[in-house]
């Protein structure tokens, strides 16, 4: 028995081989709290998923115009390397010859490795580059909304993940959390890049201990762990910019605001307090009328408000609530609320977002920027908003508004995918089937016959991390591990580099592709300008036969973090912001100039277009979320049996109020059709009476698999999501504004 060790999204695991084949996976011992998901390896990866050798969609090669209606429901015809390599170089040449670069879509949006150099979109988005560049793909789908609205109101986003408030300055400070969305541990198992510490239990745990009080605002009571002891204000979803205007109400109408903050350290309060006070539009934004919005009573309101100014308080939203219709507001609301407090600069003060989004936020660990694999500039400098994808590829030489500027579509002939699961991140499945089927050719790179992978044209069998050597070293995370290849590459599989290396050589890049170095010579590469930078700010990393041999190093500490804004407090003109004005924008002329009937120029209260006591309510009368599984990172490993033992037989599992499912006759463990205009798909019901009764949580990452023209028969819930924008601004993903109706489902249920 041999033991190696490897590095995931999720965290750093001891992974043993006995014969060829993985027998153990054990979290390392620097991990207090290593992620049960760590168990998906144990069989994912030696699956009878995997790809065995390249494949071309039958249709493709031999179809009238390429059978694209065909594409997702056709026959693979394995082939040789060599063809394979060649037939995919001929077909990039000929789009860029006929169609130009930016008929390409190169996006290939997804987590991917936790490696740096053998991280699946870098490889592709090199190689992409140097064959003259395609349309890109820009912000996530996660905090696409954040992304855009919170540099003009406050501070760029990726300035905010690592600065704001870490857990220690909670406890040692904060008197109460209010949480709008609550803290769900269950994401906190995982971090864009690696993690090697799960603290964030932790953290939350100390900050209790401490006396630090918390108030959950969220549908789901789950949403907070129990161990917490917080109050929870049930409030229906995406209502909670209603619920914060209220709270903003009281203190204004009372007295309550902190004047000389937001007379020195913000801009346009008058214009947002005209509004909140209704003296513009004639309808003051009172508990009275937000209760009718969000279903939290007046009196609830009444108290918070009251209770926020008694002590040092920390507002904090997760990222789920600017993944809705008029995402932006939620965001640009709290960081309002949190200035009319006044508490912005202060320990355990002020404002944060996505406590229970990922492993590192609310870490104190010191911040590094690692050497990556150097992609060079896309040539075309042409991107979309992410979350844009179907109408792109539906609507060719359309405009769309973003952030001030106009974007037109180009019309795509070729996509290339390496890493990531777009049947599985985007949303209204069924309109994205409409747009894959338009263009020329969908090449793909995939260890497994994923969606991704079925629904591709050309197939390329990749390794997994667990089948070449690579380096772990996030910049969120404060140390460096090296990834061993426990495995040999399976079945026929390559890695990305020598996928896209093969590819280069054939189209004259090769040399410029692999600058004449193997893999490993990469690696060192890559840690020898790591080396450099760390120079820069004056500590030493050892030399990379030293790392190699010790298998990990942990940075340096580098002293005790800031203080978030509290530069920019204590003398806002010496320290000040990146905003327009410096300050804090309650106001923006900037967005106020853009003219967006969807966006006005301060935080407000916009109906979406589809919500509980709104519009759609009658016909669709439950709110759908989708949270992210427990089992797995989004769609990763699904086929695996830690994954699947979380359903009931193989279907994702819909939580529902217990009132909720006994008016339409349902019982737990029933399979259920869950449905509206857009599609529906197969779930496995499960009780749960703490939530609102006409909420249900339906998880996302079930792998897509059409048991009609209409439904998915595993529980993807994003055959319901709608593909419509958050705004003009941001054009980010709205999939947490959704309505569905639930009934038994009677007829076969396989795919």
């Amino acid at each position: 028995m041999m033991r190696y060790k490897t590095a995931t999204q999720w965290g750093v695991y001891d992974v043993e081989v006995l014969d060829g084949k993985i027998t153990a996976v054990q979290g390392i011992s620097a991990d207090p709290a290593p992620a049960p998901m760590g168990q998906n390896i144990l069989d994912g990866i030696q699956h009878d998923e995997r790809i065995r050798r390249p494949a071309i969609r039958s249709g493709w090669l031999h179809g009238p115009n390429r059978a694209r209606d065909k594409r997702g429901n056709d026959e693979f015809i394995e082939v040789p390397w060599d063809e394979a390599l060649a037939i995919a170089a001929e077909e990039l040449a000929r789009v860029i010859k006929e169609c130009g670069n930016t008929s390409i879509f190169a996006g290939s949006y997804g987590w991917a490795s936790a490696g740096r150099f053998h991280h699946a979109q870098s490889q592709l988005h090199r190689f992409i580059n140097l064959l003259g560049g395609s349309t890109r793909a820009m912000n996530s789908y996660s905090t696409a909304a954040a992304q855009v609205i919170l540099p003009h109101v406050v501070a760029p986003w990726h300035q905010i993940e690592v600065e704001q408030t870490c857990w220690q300055d909670i406890s040692a400070n904060t008197g109460l959390v209010v949480a709008f969305g609550g803290i769900p541990l269950r994401n906190t198992q995982v971090a864009y890049g690696g993690i090697t510490e799960h603290q964030s239990k932790d953290g939350l745990t100390k900050a209790i201990s401490s006396g630090v009080q918390f108030v959950s605002v969220s549908p789901i009571k789950s949403d907070m762990p129990d161990f917490s002891s917080s109050q929870w204000l049930a409030c229906r979803p995406g209502t909670d910019v209603a619920l914060m205007l209220a709270l903003a109400y009281v203190l204004e109408t009372e007295n309550r605001v902190s004047r000389d903050f937001l007379d020195r350290h913000c801009t346009g309060y008058d214009r947002f307090r005209h509004y909140l006070l209704g003296l513009d539009d004639g309808l003051a934004k009172t508990p009275q009328w937000a209760e009718k919005i969000c279903a939290v009573s007046v009196s609830d309101i009444t108290l918070l408000a009251r209770r926020l100014v008694k002590q040092r308080t920390f507002l904090t939203a997760a990222w789920s609530l600017q993944r809705a219709h008029h995402g932006e507001q939620p965001y640009w609301m709290l960081v309002t609320l949190a200035a009319m407090l006044g508490q912005i600069g202060l320990p355990g003060g002020g404002f944060g977002f996505g406590y229970g989004a990922e492993g590192f936020i609310g870490s104190d660990s010191r911040r590094f920027n690692w050497a990556t694999l150097s992609k060079g500039m896309n040539p075309t400098r042409f991107a979309i908003p992410v979350a844009r994808i179907t109408d792109m590829l539906l609507n060719p030489n359309t405009t769309i508004s973003y952030d001030g500027r106009d974007i037109t579509f180009p019309e795509i002939d070729l996509i290339y995918w390496a890493g990531g699961n777009p049947f599985h991140h985007h949303q209204d499945l069924n309109r994205l089937i409409k747009g894959w089927r338009r263009p020329s050719t969908v090449i793909v790179n995939e260890p497994w016959w994923t969606p991704t992978a079925q629904w591709a044209d050309i197939v390329f069998p990749a390794t997994t991390a667990l089948e070449r050597e690579d380096i772990c070293a996030s910049s969120h995370d404060p140390y460096a591990h090296v990834m061993q290849a426990a495995l040999p590459p399976q079945h026929q599989a390559r890695s990305d580099h020598e996928i896209f290396a093969g590819l280069a050589s054939r189209m004259g890049i090769g040399e410029k592709f692999s600058e004449g170095r193997s893999e490993r010579e990469w690696l060192q590469n890559m840690w020898h300008r790591s080396s450099e930078l760390a120079a820069r700010e004056h500590f030493t990393l050892p030399s990379f036969e030293e790392f190699w041999s010790a298998g990990i190093f942990r940075l340096p500490e580098s002293g005790q973090r800031p203080i978030w804004l509290a530069d920019f407090r204590s003398d806002p003109m010496r320290y000040p912001l990146k905003t327009p004005s410096g300050k804090i924008e309650l106001f923006s002329k900037t967005i106020a100039d853009f003219n967006y009937s969807d966006c006005p120029g301060h935080a407000a209260w916009l109906e979406p277009f589809e919500r509980l006591g709104g519009a759609g309510s009658q016909h669709y009368p439950l709110h759908l979320l989708t949270p992210q599984p427990e089992r797995r990172l989004h769609s990763q490993l699904d086929h695996s049996a830690h994954s699947q033992a979380g359903k009931i037989q193989g279907k994702e599992i819909i939580s529902m109020h217990p009132e909720a499912a006994a008016s339409r006759n349902l019982s737990a463990g029933d399979i259920v059709r869950v449905f509206n205009d857009r599609g529906a798909c197969l779930a496995a019901l499960q009780l749960d009476s703490n939530r609102l009764r006409e909420v249900v949580s339906l998880p996302t990452g079930s792998w897509f698999s059409r048991l009609d023209d209409f439904t998915d028969a595993n529980g993807n819930p994003n055959v319901l999501t709608a593909d419509i924008g958050t705004s003009k601004l941001a054009q980010g993903p709205s999939a947490n504004t959704c309505l569905v109706e639930v009934a038994l489902y009677p007829g076969p249920s396989t795919g």
